[in-house]
């Protein structure tokens, strides 16, 4: 564990500024590639599409979207066809629910929502929010339109009058115990209403990729107000951490920075824009071959690659304190987490360690190791998927939280800003 102070108190106040803007910005995985490219574009990155030909593309900054994913990377002017990358990885999706086809359903004047289950969220932090609907929406010829209401609906609890052993342990039923109310009267009208004001006509959509989300903003707390509650915490901090990260990255560095912010973490990556898939692949091979690099340059383009997997970890819980390993444990305002295990479901080793104190120790700030207690199961992140993919050497890192997969998780301050400053300090470090 590295020794240093966290970034100054105003340095802190801004960084959770931008952060909490970037969430609130970032209700559904395509709002956060949106709104990540947005960002970059208003800092000098060039667009392109996938169907392009990026063959003239010389030096210069660029960013690529696919579906709910965003790659943004810098070549520099001293790039060659065997330059290594320099990725941060992470995730723009976060567990939560879906809206199914046909999503109007109602029982006895409410009218409900129909969601699917999505990932593996603490279903009963969900209850009594005043949730919106936002996300992606296509019509019959193929366009596609972001959107994001305001507060529209909510999955509403059951009184206590009405079951008295709620507070013994309450089990929501997965079908029936999580479907919105969002207005009274007949079932019907659902997408008329998530629609308003969009400029979309209902009767041209076809299809939808909609999210319900949380719409009470981010919220500093605490006695010092060094706390931050917010929904999407996991893992929007590490792609707001990668942004700021690429943002600043020179253009005349030794390596070619790259921030691979995938979808679909949440269901393990398994899809054209995850981490499992070919998207971080397909983008490295077309940089390698716009500076005139073949199969095997890309292969020692790759061996010279080193990716941090930035993703949101577990701090010590306070009324739980067993449930953590009882040596490795990770207080607030310690610094960000270094993700080790045993079984690889963190792809950390001794050398990405090293790698790791020496950016933390460049930016100024501590951090802390993280390891699962052995009678609990450990999460797993893009780290190992992209190590095992492309054969980069990959380090496991993340921002400390309590109440992970919570419709509202809760972090502290100086450790949001520590992660975007070590994160920043990663991509430029000395070979």
């Amino acid at each position: 564990m590295t020794d240093g102070a966290v970034p100054l108190s105003g340095d802190v106040d801004a960084y959770i500024e931008d952060l909490a803007a970037y969430v609130t910005a970032a209700p559904s995985s395509f709002h956060a590639a949106a709104e990540g490219a947005r960002r970059l574009i208003e800092h000098g990155f060039t667009a392109l599409d996938e169907r392009d030909d990026w063959s003239g593309r010389g030096p210069g900054r660029y960013l690529v979207i696919r579906d709910g994913a965003l790659v943004a990377w810098v070549v520099p002017s001293t790039a060659g066809p065997s330059t290594g990358f320099r990725v941060i990885g992470a995730h723009t999706d976060s567990p939560g629910f879906m809206l199914k086809p046909h999503p109007d359903v109602g029982v006895l004047g409410w009218q409900q929502a129909a969601v699917e289950i999505y990932g593996g969220p603490l279903l009963n932090s969900w209850l009594d929010r005043e949730l919106c609907v936002a996300g992606r929406v296509t019509t019959r010829r193929g366009s596609e339109h972001l959107i994001a209401t305001g507060p529209v609906a909510r999955i509403p609890q059951l009184a206590i009058h009405l079951d008295r052993s709620a507070n013994d342990g309450l089990a929501l039923d997965r079908q029936t115990g999580v479907q919105p109310i969002w207005g009274a009267g007949d079932p019907g009208g659902l997408m008329d209403r998530v629609l308003r004001g969009s400029g979309v006509d209902p009767d041209h959509v076809v299809g939808w990729d909609l999210v319900v989300a949380d719409t009470q903003p981010p919220r500093r707390f605490g006695g010092a107000e060094e706390f931050l509650a917010s929904g999407r915490l996991d893992n929007l901090s590490s792609v707001h951490a990668g942004l700021r990260a690429i943002i600043a990255a020179p253009g005349d560095g030794s390596t070619i920075p790259v921030l691979a912010a995938f979808d679909h973490e949440e269901l393990g990556s398994q899809s054209r824009s995850g981490a499992s898939g070919p998207l971080l692949a397909d983008v490295l091979e077309r940089i390698t071959a716009g500076l005139g690099g073949d199969a095997v340059t890309f292969r020692r383009a790759l061996a010279a690659s080193i990716c941090l997997s930035a993703d949101a970890g577990h701090l010590v819980h306070p009324n739980q304190p067993g449930r953590h390993d009882p040596v490795n444990r990770p207080r607030p305002g310690g610094g960000p987490l270094l993700k080790l295990n045993a079984n690889q479901r963190y792809a950390t080793d001794a050398v990405g360690t090293a790698v790791w104190a020496r950016a933390c120790a460049a930016a100024g700030v501590p951090y802390q190791e993280f390891v699962s207690h052995n009678g609990v199961p450990c999460g797993s992140t893009i780290g190992p998927l992209t190590a095992t993919r492309l054969g980069i050497r990959t380090i496991d890192v993340g921002l400390g939280l309590l109440s992970m997969h919570s419709a509202r998780e809760l972090c502290h301050v100086d450790d949001a800003a520590a992660l975007g400053a070590a994160v920043a300090a990663f991509l430029v470090l000395p070979d």
